[in-house]
C-alpha cells in the first residue's frame, strides 16, 4: 500500500455524493462545547461558545490531467488559503530504501521513483514516467554506469533527469536524446530526520529551494542521546482521517483496549478506564496549531507532522508557563515524543511514518530488531483500521464541510480534533487540493476485511527489516520441517538395533518438536507479516 494498498486496487469505484443528511441545533446554553462554535484565540484562553453557520457542502468534478491547472480549492476573496504545492513532503524513512534499486511511491496524486545516484551520492526524486511511452522508471533498474534504466526500452537517464541514451538512435544521426522532450522532470529533495523529502514543483525555479525553506525541524530527531526507530506504513482511508485520528488521546483506552500502558485513572468509570482530559489549544493559523494536554505539548505542523511532546518546541516555550524546578529537573532526565508523519497520497489512500524518540532505555533498540516493535504498532493501527476506513466514507456521504453538524462534540478532550477539522475547513476548503487528478467524490471501493488489514503489502514490502525477518523466518519454517522428515527417515531406515530405545524415543521426539515448531511458526509468520483480524467484541 506505500503508494496505494496493492491488494486492494480494484478497477472501478463506488460513488460517494455529498449530500447533508443531518442538521443540529442546539438551545441549551448549558451545553459544554459545540463544535461548531469553537473560538481559538492567540493568547491562552478557554474554549467559547458563540453561534455560526456552518458551510454548505459542495462538489467539484475533476479532469484527470498530466500537467495540473489552478487550485481547485475555493476561498473568498481575501481569505487565507494553504497551499498545498508550496510544502516539503515526506517521502520514506531513508532506511526503508534500497540503494539497488529505483521504488515507486505516490504521493499527493504524484507517482515519483526514488533512487540512489551513486555519481552525485544523493537520492533523486523523479516522475516515475519514461518520456519514450509513459513506462514506470520505478520497474526499472540502476545500470552499470549509475544511470537509472528504464527496462522497456534502455532509454537510461541521470540524477538530473537528462537523458544519456537511447539505444534505438543511430550513432550517426542527430542526438534525439539531448533534446528536451527525452528528459524526465526531477523534483527538489532533500534527507532531513533520516527520511527523504520532497518539493511537489518540478520548476527549474525551485531547483534550490532547500537553501531558503526546509522541511520541518524536530528537534529531538537530530539529538544523539535520543533512540529513533522508525516504521512506515500505507493506510486505506484519507490524509484527513488519519491526521485527526492520532490527534485523539481518548479514542486509546477503547480502540487499542489492552495493546497500550496507560495509566490507572483514580476513579474508573467502565472496564478501560476513560475519564475526562483537558486539552486547551493556544494558536492556530495556516501553518498549524498546538495546544497543552495533561501529559505535555502537541503541534501540528502543517501539512504533514503532528508531534506530540513532554517539551513544547523552543519556539512555543515563551506561550507556558516555566515549569516548577522538581518538574523541569524530573522532565530532563525522562522525554518523550511521539512523532507521526501523515502523507496524503491519493483520496481514501494514505501513509504514515511514525517514529517514537526517547533518551532512556536506549540500550533496548539497539538490542531488539527493529521489526519485533512493528508487531505491536502494527496491531495498534489494525484495531482502529476499519473503524477508520468506514467513518471515512460516512463524513464524505455528509460532506466533509458538514463534519461540525453531523458530529456531535461536547467535550474538551475532543479539542485537537475539532480544531484539525477547523483548519482543515477554513484553509483548504475541507479537501486535499488535488489539482484535478482526482474527484473529491470518489473513494475506492472497500475491499475484502482480509485485503483491507493486509500487512505484507502496505507495510513488509516497505520495510526493510520486517521484509528481511520475513525472509528468514521463512527459510526457518521449511527447515524445520525438512528437519522434521529427515529424523524420522533416518529412524526408519537404520536397523532397529543400531539405535538404543532411548535414542529412537528422543529422536521421534525430536522430529515432533521441530515439525510441531516449524507450524506454529507458520501462523506467527501469517498473523504478523500477512493478516491478523481484530474483533473487539472479543478482547
Amino acid at each position: 500500500m506505500e503508494a496505494a494498498l496493492a491488494p486492494c486496487a480494484v478497477p472501478s469505484s463506488r460513488i460517494l455524493r455529498t449530500k447533508p443528511r443531518f442538521r443540529c441545533s442546539f438551545s441549551n446554553p448549558k451545553l459544554p462545547i459545540l463544535p461548531n462554535s469553537l473560538t481559538i484565540r492567540s493568547k491562552p484562553s478557554r474554549f467559547t461558545t458563540s453561534v455560526s453557520s456552518p458551510p454548505t457542502s459542495s462538489s467539484s468534478t475533476a479532469t484527470p490531467t498530466n500537467s495540473p491547472p489552478e487550485s481547485d480549492t475555493g476561498f473568498e476573496s481575501g481569505s487565507d488559503k494553504f497551499d498545498w504545492y508550496a510544502n516539503w513532503y515526506p517521502v520514506m524513512p531513508i532506511c526503508d530504501l534500497d540503494k539497488k534499486v529505483p521504488h515507486g511511491k505516490k504521493v499527493m496524486g504524484i507517482d515519483l521513483v526514488v533512487w540512489w545516484d551513486r555519481n552525485e551520492k544523493l537520492w533523486k526524486v523523479m516522475d516515475d514516467a519514461c518520456p519514450h511511452r509513459l513506462a514506470p522508471l520505478s520497474d526499472g533498474r540502476i545500470d552499470q554506469s549509475g544511470r537509472l534504466q528504464c527496462v522497456y526500452h534502455g532509454w537510461c537517464f541521470n540524477g538530473s533527469g537528462d537523458c544519456k541514451l537511447i539505444p534505438q538512435a543511430p550513432l550517426d544521426g542527430p542526438p534525439v536524446h539531448t533534446f528536451k522532450q527525452a528528459c524526465v522532470a526531477v523534483y527538489p529533495s532533500i534527507v532531513q530526520h533520516d527520511i527523504i523529502w520532497f518539493w511537489p514543483n518540478s520548476d527549474p525555479k525551485f531547483k534550490n529551494i532547500a537553501e531558503t525553506n526546509k522541511p520541518p525541524y524536530i528537534p529531538e530527531l537530530e539529538d544523539p542521546s535520543f533512540t529513533k526507530l522508525m516504521g512506515n506504513r500505507d493506510i486505506p482511508y484519507g490524509y484527513d482521517v488519519l491526521v485527526e485520528n492520532l490527534m485523539d488521546p481518548a479514542h486509546v483506552p477503547y480502540a487499542h483496549y489492552g495493546l497500550m500502558r496507560l495509566p490507572t485513572p483514580k476513579v474508573k468509570n467502565d472496564r478501560e478506564g476513560g475519564r475526562p482530559l483537558e486539552i486547551n489549544v493556544k494558536k492556530q493559523d495556516s501553518k498549524g496549531f498546538f495546544s497543552k494536554q495533561e501529559w505535555g505539548y502537541s503541534n501540528f505542523i502543517a501539512p504533514c507532522v503532528y508531534r506530540s511532546s513532554s517539551d513544547p518546541l523552543p519556539e512555543q516555550e515563551n506561550e507556558y508557563p516555566a515549569p516548577a524546578a522538581s518538574d523541569k529537573a524530573a522532565s530532563s532526565k525522562r522525554r518523550l515524543s511521539l512523532i507521526f508523519i501523515c502523507i496524503p497520497v491519493s483520496p481514501g489512500r494514505s501513509r504514515l511514518i511514525w517514529t517514537f524518540p526517547r533518551n532512556f532505555g536506549v540500550f533496548i533498540d539497539k538490542i531488539v530488531p527493529r521489526w519485533m516493535f512493528h508487531i505491536g504498532q502494527n496491531t495498534i493501527l489494525d484495531s482502529d483500521l476499519h473503524l477508520l476506513h468506514v467513518e471515512e466514507r460516512k463524513i464524505l456521504e455528509r460532506g466533509p464541510k458538514n463534519w461540525q453538524k453531523v458530529c456531535f462534540i461536547p467535550t474538551k478532550s475532543d479539542a485537537n480534533v475539532v480544531t484539525f477539522r477547523r483548519w482543515f475547513n477554513k484553509y483548504s476548503n475541507a479537501h486535499v487540493d488535488w489539482r484535478g487528478k482526482y474527484d473529491p467524490s470518489l473513494l475506492p471501493p472497500t475491499p475484502p476485511r482480509e485485503q483491507l488489514f493486509d500487512r505484507y503489502w502496505s507495510h513488509v514490502q516497505n520495510c526493510s527489516s520486517c521484509k528481511k525477518a520475513h525472509k528468514y523466518l521463512n527459510a526457518l519454517e521449511v527447515i524445520l520441517q525438512i528437519a522434521s522428515v529427515a529424523m524420522i527417515g533416518v529412524m526408519a531406515v537404520m536397523k532397529q538395533t543400531a539405535l538404543s530405545n532411548v535414542a529412537r524415543i528422543a529422536v521421534l521426539v525430536a522430529a515432533i518438536l521441530s515439525f510441531a515448531t516449524s507450524k506454529w511458526l507458520s501462523q506467527f509468520i501469517y498473523k504478523t507479516f500477512h493478516y491478523h483480524d481484530y474483533n473487539h467484541a472479543l478482547v
